[in-house]
């Protein structure tokens, strides 16, 4: 098993833990220190823990200790008696050891950071300690025998004797008992692998009766065993639709009830969430399978490959993905790899491992291409590792995980640590939740609707979703009423950090955007306005669909408010915001200019009414006068000709935007209704409306002047905008 891997070197390192040793997981912690206290005579359980899988950060900190740690409980039994007394081994020993999760270079880790070894009992001796409920265990290998030998018609007893002379040990010092064997035999029972093809078949056919919809295929081999089995959901072949551009194809898991590897697919919805797509089980790993699975899932999908998929470091999947998704760019998951790295490299770098660690996180972050090449020299020539066969194999594989080879294609931000924790937890959760083998169609389908459904509930309160606009910016303002909360949020952070860089002109359509402590380098954008062309040699466009803030620089230091309708990405947009139109190039060309202006003045005139009660009432009834007045001018022939964004005449929605006292604005519904009466609060009706009298000063981002009377702004008094009636401003 791998754990064993990770552990038997780990142990040979150090036995004895220590303050700041670092383990790759959980598991590769609870393995150590089950090892060093079975030397020692004693058997460990697992205690506290800080945070929750699936929520937040997860799990941040496990304790372990001693099997005699704490004190029995008397329970109440259903008739609410207490228990009879049973003798216990807790007698509260205080051995312990503590982890804790730390995330440098945004690879996790866990590091110990308590440990005590004072016990208040006697420790057992070697003979003893093995019968121990903990060190009870059997191996793969161990239960695959001892299924042999059940068939071969051999007694428990016989087995036993079998195996103690094949390992070279004494009578009754195999690392299980009789009792284990026949509780495997009996789970063996439970679980007839020879019928599992009529098993799990039967639960295909009944889902598909239910549902036509539903998507399965199999393979049976020459022994009438399940060879394959690929099934899919209806609300999966939906989901990948609109989400199947960039995929996850795990297959890192094994359903152990029917001895075969479990593959799933994934993927990220416009939200940010997880949408399941598919799954198969695969009796082994061989290239065969892989492709069946393969050629399987595209078949659920219409034929519809994706652009790109990440999948665990396998050669026999590589070469599956190569025959059949020829098109498609493939990568592996970079927390795989960085998962290895301590087993790896923290022996034979010694003192260096976190130095190195950190340059290897350097040139995995590159941009150039150029730059990873040189840098993975001087990494191999100043760690001296020109012979290392990990080292050889990663240099060669570095298309397939090092981002400056990978920024140019569509990953949908999958490639993230906090990422792929997400999909690993989604993973575990899916797993646990096949509590019953004899159902396991029925409840995989529960766990996904149900998944769906709470992806429609947290989804609807969007619909008027609080955004806090940080910036001020129109292209800010533009960006909150097309995108979805996940990925406004990037493009947020990005627009946050752009007044930081400093943008030069090279020519006419070429700019070099360079951090303002930087003196040289800096990325090249290409900014081509008169076709609304952008590109950034940083790719993050094209890595993620959210426009960079190296372009977000130059578009805003050149007077650019609206962002261009093919950089918000369909894929990342709100689909049931009622601002988002199909939007024609040609008509929409013609406008452009009042576009902008009547954007700016919207984000402005949002940004003052919320400063005070009085100023929204007579903003609300302002909108709501000039919505009356446009209302009464002919519409478009055909509505493919309406103006980019442009609302439906039928309702107005805003999304809540939050001012820097946390205070939110909305306004939902009819625009007469939601604009004159939809306050925070109600009030009272009036007989007319109060306008603003007193010179205020002009804060329109467009107009080029300020500090003069908004009254006289040229922007606002003139000809285009005077007959919609703006001038309350």
């Amino acid at each position: 098993m791998p754990e064993d891997t990770i552990l038997s070197r780990q142990t040979t390192v150090n036995l004895v833990p220590y303050i700041g040793q670092r383990f790759v997981s959980q598991d590769a912690a609870y393995e150590f220190y089950c090892s060093y206290a079975k030397q020692c005579g004693f058997s460990i359980r697992r205690h506290r823990t800080r945070g929750k899988d699936g929520v937040g950060r997860g799990i941040t900190r496990r304790d372990f200790t001693c099997h005699c740690g704490g004190y029995p409980q008397l329970k109440p039994s259903d008739d609410g008696k207490l228990q009879r007394k049973r003798n216990s081994s807790r007698c509260g020993c205080q051995a312990y050891m503590r982890i804790v999760k730390r995330a440098d270079f945004d690879v996790p880790e866990w590091r110990i950071t308590g440990f005590s070894n004072v016990h208040n009992h006697e420790l057992l001796k070697s003979i003893e300690v093995q019968l121990l409920p903990a060190y009870c265990t059997m191996s793969a290998d161990e239960k695959s025998r001892i299924c042999m030998f059940a068939k071969a018609g051999m007694s428990v007893r016989q087995m036993l004797r079998l195996m103690e002379l094949e390992k070279g040990v004494k009578v009754g010092c195999l690392p299980f008992t009789e009792i284990d064997v026949r509780n495997l035999l009996q789970s063996f029972r439970n679980v007839d692998r020879d019928n599992d093809a009529i098993d799990l078949l039967k639960m295909c056919k009944e889902k598909k009766d239910k549902d036509p919809n539903f998507k399965y295929n199999f393979k049976i081999d020459v022994n009438n065993r399940l060879e394959y089995i690929s099934w899919s959901y209806a609300t999966s072949i939906k989901s990948y639709e609109s989400y199947g551009d960039a995929i996850i194809f795990d297959t890192t898991h094994r359903l152990d009830a029917y001895d075969m590897l479990l593959g799933i697919w994934i993927g990220v919805d416009n939200h940010g969430a997880n949408c399941f797509f598919g799954c198969v089980l695969l009796r082994d790993e061989t290239l065969q399978s892989f492709s069946w699975a393969l050629k399987t899932f595209l078949s659920f999908m219409n034929g519809k490959v994706p652009e790109t998929i990440l999948t665990d470091q396998n050669m026999w999947l590589k070469e599956a993905v190569a025959i059949e998704m020829p098109r498609t760019k493939h990568a592996f998951c970079i927390w795989h790899i960085f998962s290895k790295f301590l087993d790896w490299f923290s022996t034979l770098l010694g003192s260096q491992y976190e130095k190195w660690k950190a340059e290897f996180h350097r040139l995995y972050n590159l941009d150039s291409v150029e730059e990873f090449e040189v840098g993975w020299k001087e990494m191999v020539d100043t760690y001296e590792l020109h012979g290392n066969n990990h080292i050889v194999s990663l240099y060669a594989l570095r298309s397939f995980w090092a981002l400056p080879f990978l920024r140019c294609y569509f990953f949908a931000g999958m490639t993230s640590t906090f990422q792929s924790e997400s999909i690993n937890a989604y993973i575990q959760r899916f797993l646990s939740a096949q509590s019953v083998l004899d159902n396991f169609i029925e409840q995989a389908a529960a766990f996904v609707d149900a998944k769906d459904q709470a992806g429609v509930n947290q989804k609807m309160p969007r619909k008027v979703h609080r955004v806090s606009l940080k910036t001020g910016s129109p292209l800010e303002s533009h960006a909150a009423t097309v995108l979805t909360p996940h990925a406004f949020c990037k493009l947020q952070d990005e627009l946050v950090l752009a007044p930081q860089y400093a943008s030069l002109m090279v020519d006419e359509s070429y700019y070099t955007v360079r951090h303002h402590t930087v003196m040289d380098g800096g990325c090249k954008v290409i900014w081509a306005p008169h076709n609304h062309f952008m590109s950034c040699s940083c790719h993050l466009f094209e890595f993620s669909g959210i426009l960079c803030r190296h372009v977000l620089r130059v578009i805003s230091t050149n007077n650019c408010f609206h962002i261009p309708d093919q950089y918000l990405p369909i894929r990342w947009r709100d689909v049931t915001s009622p601002l988002i139109r199909p939007v024609q190039t040609s008509t929409y060309g013609m406008h452009t200019g009042k576009v902008h202006i009547l954007q700016s003045l919207f984000s402005t005139l949002i940004t003052e009414s919320i400063e005070t009660e009085e100023r929204l009432d007579v903003a609300c009834d302002q909108i709501a006068l000039v919505l009356t007045r446009i209302k009464e001018f002919p519409g478009p022939l055909h509505s493919g000709n309406d103006i980019a964004y442009n609302s439906p005449s039928d309702s107005l929605m805003l999304r809540e935007v939050e001012d820097s006292d946390g205070i939110a604005q909305s306004f939902t519904g009819n625009p007469l209704e939601s604009l004159t009466l939809g306050k925070l609060k109600e009030r009272r009706s009036r007989d007319g409306v109060e306008i603003y009298r007193k010179r205020r000063h002009c804060s329109v981002p467009c107009c080029g002047q300020f500090g003069h009377d908004a009254n006289d702004c040229p922007m606002m008094g003139g000809d285009d905008l005077d007959g919609v009636g703006l001038g309350f401003l």
